[in-house]
C-alpha cells in the first residue's frame, strides 16, 4: 500500500451532500502508528502512542468530520492518540457557544480589558521587553536593579500619599462625630471610639453591586458607635431591642455621619455614602485607575498652632491615563513578518526556545501551512461571512500586533489552534481573553451559519493538571473515544479521577438503560482500527517521494490554549525522535498540543 493515497474516513459525508459537492477534494496518506516520549507526563520512553495522516488537502467537511472522530492537526499533519495505548489519553473537548457561562474569574479578564482599553488600568511596564541573545547579562542586571529601586520608590511615594489621605478622612469622621455628640444626636456621656478610614482593595470591590468600581476608602465606625452605646446602655429598660428598632443602630448611625460628610465631599471631589452601615468614599467619575492614590492628592497648609484641614483635589502630574484602541481582525492563514516576529519572541520569551528552534521554515509548517480548502462565502446561511477555512485573528492595540490567534473556521465549529501573545502584555491574560472572544464570535456567526454552534477547545487530558483548565469553559462535552458520543464533562469527571481511559458512552448507556455494546457506525473507517493488529510489523504507509519532507513536518504541537492569568503556556519541550513501527524515526515537538498554548 505504500505511496497511495486515499480519502479520509469522513470522506463519504461530504461528497454525498448536494451542497458540499464543490468544496474540493480529501487526500491523505497513512503515515501510521507513532511512538515517542511524552510532554505531559513527562516520561522518557516512547510512551505516547499516536496514528497520523499527511494530508495532501482536505475539505472542511471532511476535517470536521474527522474532529468527531478525535483527530487534530499540526500543519498540514493529523494525528489521533491511540486511546487504549498512550499514556496519557486525550480527549476532544468542546463546548455550544449558547450555552456558555462565563465564571467570574473570565468576566475579571474582560472587564480587565476593558478599563485597559478605556485607560484607566495601571500598565506597569516590563524591565526587559525582549531576551534578546545580545544583550548582555550584566546590562540586563544593571537595568534589573534600577528598575527595582525607581518601582520601591514609587510604591514608598503612593504608601505615603495613601496613608495621608486615609488619616485625613479619619480625622474628618471623627470632628462629625464629635459634631455629633454636642448636639445631642450620640449620647455625650458616652466616650466614642475614634474613626479609622481604610483603602479598600480591589478584590472587595468586585463583591460590590453599586459603585464597585468607584469605591476607593471605607470606614466602619458607625458598628464600634452602635455596640459603645449598646454596651453603655446594658442596664437601661430598652437594651433589649432590636438592632432594627434601635434609634442608634450601625445603618442610622452611618447614614448621620455620611449626611454631615456632605460639605467634605462637595469641596474634594468625593461621594459619601452610607452603605449597610458602612460609610463609603467613591470618586466622582466612573473612570478610576487601578492605583487611585496616584491620582488623588493633599494639599496640606499647617500653622505653627494648629493644622488647618486638608483638601483633596485630582493630581496635575498622574492625569487619567489616554483611552487604547483595540481592533481583532480576522484573515486567511498566509505568512506574515510582522506576525512571525511576535510569534518568535513569544516562544524565546514565554517557552524558553533557542533561536534554532524557532525558525521561519517550523513556523510555516506548523501554523501557516493548513490543508484545507478554503471556501469562500456564498451570500447564503450555509457559509458565514468570512467563508470556511484557516484564519489568523489579530489583536491589535493602537497599531501594534499583540497576539495572533490560529483558528479553522469548519462548518459546525471553530476549532482553536494555536495562540501566541505579546510577553510584555502578559498580565492582560491574553489567552483567557481570545478563548472568550472566539467563543463570542461563534455566537455572532451563528445568526448567520445556524449549523456553526459549537468552539473545539482541542485536547483534555484529565491526567495532566495543566491541561484541565479547559474544563473552566462550561458547560463542555467530551468526545467517547469508542462510540465518538458527545459526554457532558460533569459525567465524564468522576469517571476519568478513576482512570485515565474510559469509555464514556457506557455510563451514558448504562444510566438509560441500553445496552452497552459498542455502536460504532458502520461508515466509520477507523485509521487505528485493527486491534488485533501486530505491532512489530511494518504498518505505515507513506506517500514515497515525499517520505522525508512527511517526517520534517511530523510536528505534534500541543500547545493549546492559555491555561491561566499568569501562566506563560505549557513547558516547552526539545526536539524528540519519534519512532514509527516500520524501524524509521522522525523528529517533532513533543509535549504540545493544537490550539491556544497550554502543556
Amino acid at each position: 500500500m505504500a505511496g497511495k493515497t486515499r480519502k479520509s474516513e469522513a470522506s463519504t459525508s461530504s461528497s454525498s451532500g448536494d451542497n458540499n459537492n464543490n468544496r474540493g477534494e480529501t487526500v491523505v496518506s497513512d503515515c501510521g502508528r507513532r511512538r515517542s516520549s511524552c510532554g505531559y507526563c513527562k516520561s522518557t520512553s516512547s510512551t505516547s502512542v499516536s496514528h497520523g495522516l499527511w494530508a495532501h488537502s482536505i475539505t472542511v467537511d471532511d476535517y470536521q468530520d474527522l474532529l468527531d472522530r478525535g483527530w487534530r492537526r499540526s500543519g498540514s499533519f493529523l494525528y489521533k492518540p491511540e486511546m487504549e495505548k498512550t499514556c496519557c489519553p486525550s480527549y476532544t473537548i468542546r463546548l455550544r457557544a449558547s450555552d456558555f457561562v462565563p465564571s467570574k474569574e473570565q468576566q475579571r479578564v474582560s472587564k480587565r480589558i476593558q478599563r485597559f482599553v478605556d485607560g484607566t488600568l495601571e500598565v506597569k511596564k516590563s524591565v526587559e521587553a525582549t531576551k534578546d541573545p545580545s544583550i548582555s547579562a550584566s546590562a540586563c542586571s544593571e537595568a534589573s536593579s534600577s528598575g527595582t529601586k525607581e518601582s520601591l520608590s514609587n510604591k514608598n511615594k503612593e504608601k505615603n500619599v495613601g496613608d495621608h489621605i486615609t488619616n485625613y478622612l479619619s480625622e474628618q469622621v471623627d470632628n462629625v462625630i464629635r459634631t455629633c455628640s454636642e448636639s445631642g444626636q450620640f449620647p455625650c456621656s458616652v466616650q466614642l471610639p475614634k474613626a479609622s478610614v481604610k483603602k479598600v482593595s480591589q478584590a472587595k470591590r468586585k463583591l460590590l453591586v453599586e459603585g464597585a468600581e468607584d469605591l476607593m476608602y471605607s470606614s466602619n465606625i458607625a458598628f464600634q458607635i452602635a455596640a459603645t452605646i449598646r454596651q453603655a446602655q446594658s442596664i437601661a429598660k430598652d437594651a433589649s431591642r432590636s438592632a432594627e428598632d434601635n434609634p442608634l443602630s450601625p445603618k442610622i448611625i452611618a447614614e448621620k455621619l455620611a449626611a454631615s460628610l456632605d460639605q467634605l465631599a462637595n469641596t474634594n471631589g468625593l461621594a459619601i455614602r452610607a452603605c449597610n452601615g458602612h460609610i463609603n468614599f467613591y470618586t466622582a467619575t466612573t473612570q478610576v485607575s487601578s492605583n487611585e492614590d496616584s491620582h488623588i492628592a493633599l494639599g496640606a497648609q499647617e500653622s505653627a498652632t494648629e493644622r488647618k484641614d486638608f483638601s483633596l483635589r485630582k493630581s496635575s502630574v498622574h492625569p487619567q491615563g489616554k483611552r487604547r484602541r483595540l481592533e481583532i481582525r480576522l484573515k486567511r492563514s498566509s505568512f506574515d513578518p510582522e506576525e512571525f516576529a511576535l510569534y518568535r519572541r513569544y516562544q524565546i520569551n514565554v517557552h524558553n526556545d533557542t533561536l534554532d528552534l524557532v525558525s521561519e521554515s517550523s513556523y510555516r509548517r506548523f501554523l501557516v501551512d493548513t490543508p484545507l480548502v478554503p471556501v469562500q462565502p456564498t451570500g447564503d446561511s450555509r457559509v458565514p461571512l468570512c467563508g470556511f477555512g484557516s484564519f489568523h485573528q489579530q489583536y491589535v492595540i493602537d497599531g501594534r500586533l499583540v497576539a495572533v490567534g490560529v483558528i479553522d473556521i469548519l462548518p459546525k465549529c471553530l476549532s482553536s489552534k494555536y495562540l501566541f501573545w505579546d510577553p510584555d502584555f502578559a498580565f492582560l491574560s491574553l489567552g483567557k481573553y481570545s478563548a472568550l472572544q472566539e467563543i463570542g464570535w461563534v455566537k455572532e456567526n451563528e445568526v448567520h451559519c445556524p449549523s456553526l454552534q459549537y468552539y473545539y477547545l482541542g485536547y483534555y487530558i484529565h491526567s495532566c493538571s495543566k491541561m484541565r483548565y479547559k474544563a473552566a469553559y462550561c458547560p463542555s462535552e467530551l468526545l467517547c473515544p469508542l462510540r465518538y458520543q458527545w459526554v457532558p464533562f460533569d459525567i465524564a469527571q468522576p469517571l476519568l479521577d478513576r482512570k485515565p481511559y474510559v469509555v464514556l458512552s457506557d455510563f451514558v448507556l448504562l444510566q438509560n438503560g441500553e445496552s452497552s455494546q459498542p455502536l460504532v457506525p458502520e461508515n466509520v473507517m477507523e485509521v487505528q482500527g485493527d486491534e488485533n493488529h501486530n505491532e512489530d510489523s511494518n504498518d505505515v504507509l507513506i506517500d514515497g517521494d515525499d517520505e522525508e519532507e512527511d517526517g520534517d513536518d511530523d510536528e505534534e504541537d500541543d500547545d493549546e490554549f492559555e491555561s491561566d492569568d499568569d501562566d506563560s503556556g505549557p513547558d516547552s519541550f526539545g526536539q524528540t525522535s519519534v519512532e514509527i513501527e516500520n524501524g524509521s524515526t522522525t523528529s517533532y515537538w513533543p509535549g504540545r498540543e493544537i490550539g491556544v498554548p497550554v502543556a
